[in-house]
């Protein structure tokens, strides 16, 4: 259906105009006049849509539910912060989603004076089984009870990298009909925040987002990742990048298609598992430099698979020298694609981005919420780290992201964090590395900075022009932008105020 938008504003302009929406693209800019449906935006200014090209959407909609321990400065704390959670939520028996069990998110431990322990968790709930997801999802903390259920073998209750993400998987295991729920609710979220697209790179079969879409287009466009314990689907059914789930599901609005293959190279910062040229301080839980997760020689067999198969690359790398790595996988395969995250790059690094056609997909959240991490475990690579500002410079195809639930699924949120660095009253951490207002949405707007005629009619109506927002009321004023309206594909998925 066409769908006139009277009365906009561009940003940067006091001139209103109309936009006339139709087949899902912008097919007129100026003042007209159609016998269509109209929405007087009422000098709202019309921004592209936002996109999240990193989430995890099971977890996140599950960690939307979660007990939140990040405020937690030791084990003691975050298990006093499960025991109120779980008291204000008692479990009245089954048919509870998650049955009798405690989950916990956002725990931070690389700063504590003493270790996560599951004896800890035993005190504060020895009835009931925990598990509690770290904040960048590389690490699971569990109770007795917990191992008990889930065969957790580990002695002290601590799980880090390939079998943490084995448990997050189950844990998720709820009736697919109560997930889809949540899922659909944390969408219809992110939708009143101006998201129109995400990248899901969920550690799930494919087949999950062929079922959700068959049973109704979601609040956004999904491109689906694929890891390779499921890339035989994925083969099985002829899928490849790009390619939407529309004859798989008998529906025709096109919203859900693949996505790239995901790889993931080394862990993280929190969990000290990144892959580093410099060695971390003191005992890192995993190898001085940290952890190399997937050798080269393997990863060019994944990248030269995925190429064979049309299939985009999503390669997650962390530390420089997991990076480093990542870069030459793609030289030698001779295919582009994604980094994701590139938090430490070696400056010899900065311009193989743009030579070798390989996009930076970064979230900007990390640098602030990491820097004290940062400052203690990569005191000799801080010059190298969340170097945003350094690979826009070199060339590089900047996108943001959330990593949700590492950290909000909200555009905004991710914006701000990129032209200021800090969330919280100190100054901000290393400010060379902000972005421009208008690089970061662009970033943030699948590199649109303006609506034109002939766009996919992916937008978003904001009260004020962000540039206004910004320059009255800090960051801060900024990451909490009301959004009026959000449209996919000219359709009207979030309306608030107008």
């Amino acid at each position: 259906m066409d769908l006139l938008l009277r009365n906009v504003r561009p940003p940067g302009t006091g001139d209103v105009t109309d936009v006339l929406l139709g087949d899902g693209r912008v097919r007129a800019l100026g003042r007209l006049r159609a016998p269509v449906q109209t929405l007087d935006a009422q000098g709202a200014v019309l921004l592209p849509g936002l996109t999240d090209e990193h989430t995890h959407l099971t977890q996140w909609a599950s960690a939307r539910r979660r007990v939140d321990v990040s405020g937690a400065t030791s084990p003691q704390e975050a298990a006093a912060a499960l025991a109120a959670g779980a008291a204000a939520d008692p479990w009245d028996g089954p048919g509870d989603p998650g049955d009798d069990l405690v989950t916990g998110h956002g725990f931070r431990d690389a700063l504590w004076s003493a270790p996560a322990h599951r004896d800890v968790l035993d005190a504060a709930l020895p009835h009931r089984p925990v598990v509690v997801v770290s904040q960048d999802l590389h690490c699971a903390w569990v109770n007795s009870a917990a191992a008990a259920r889930f065969g957790i073998t580990a002695e002290t209750g601590v799980l880090r990298e390939a079998p943490a993400m084995e448990l997050l998987a189950r844990l998720d295991v709820v009736d697919p009909a109560v997930r889809d729920g949540w899922i659909r609710r944390a969408a219809q979220a992110a939708a009143a925040r101006g998201v129109t697209s995400v990248v899901d790179l969920e550690y799930a079969p494919v087949s999950d987002w062929i079922t959700r879409a068959a049973a109704g287009a979601p609040a956004f466009r999904v491109r689906v990742g694929v890891w390779t314990d499921h890339l035989g689907e994925v083969l099985d059914r002829g899928l490849r990048s790009g390619d939407a789930f529309d004859e798989l599901t008998g529906t025709a609005r096109e919203r859900v298609r693949t996505g790239p293959l995901k790889l993931v190279v080394d862990g993280s910062l929190g969990t000290r598992t990144a892959y580093c040229h410099d060695a971390y301080p003191g005992p890192a839980p995993a190898g001085a430099h940290g952890v190399l997760r997937i050798p080269p020689a393997e990863l060019e067999g994944w990248m030269r698979t995925a190429a064979r198969a049309g299939l985009d690359l999503a390669v997650h790398a962390i530390g420089d020298a997991a990076v480093t790595i990542a870069l030459d996988g793609f030289a030698a395969v001779g295919t582009g694609g994604r980094i994701e995250h590139a938090q430490q790059v070696h400056p010899a690094d900065l311009g193989r981005f743009a030579a070798l056609g390989v996009t930076a997909s970064i979230q900007p959240r990390h640098a602030p919420d990491d820097r004290d991490v940062c400052e203690t475990h990569w005191a000799g690579g801080i010059g190298r780290a969340y170097p945003y500002a350094a690979l826009l410079a070199a060339g590089a195809h900047v996108v943001l992201g959330s990593d949700a639930p590492v950290a909000p699924l909200d555009p905004w949120d991710a914006v701000a964090a990129a032209v200021h660095r800090s969330v919280d009253d100190r100054p901000a951490w290393h400010p060379e590395q902000h972005l421009t207002l208008e690089a970061a949405l662009a970033a943030a707007s699948g590199g649109r900075r303006a609506v034109r005629v002939g766009d996919v009619a992916d937008l978003v109506l904001v009260e004020h022009a962000p540039a206004d927002v910004l320059a009255a009321g800090g960051p801060e004023a900024l990451r909490r932008t009301p959004v009026l309206a959000t449209f996919v594909g000219g359709e009207v998925t979030h309306r608030a105020g107008l």
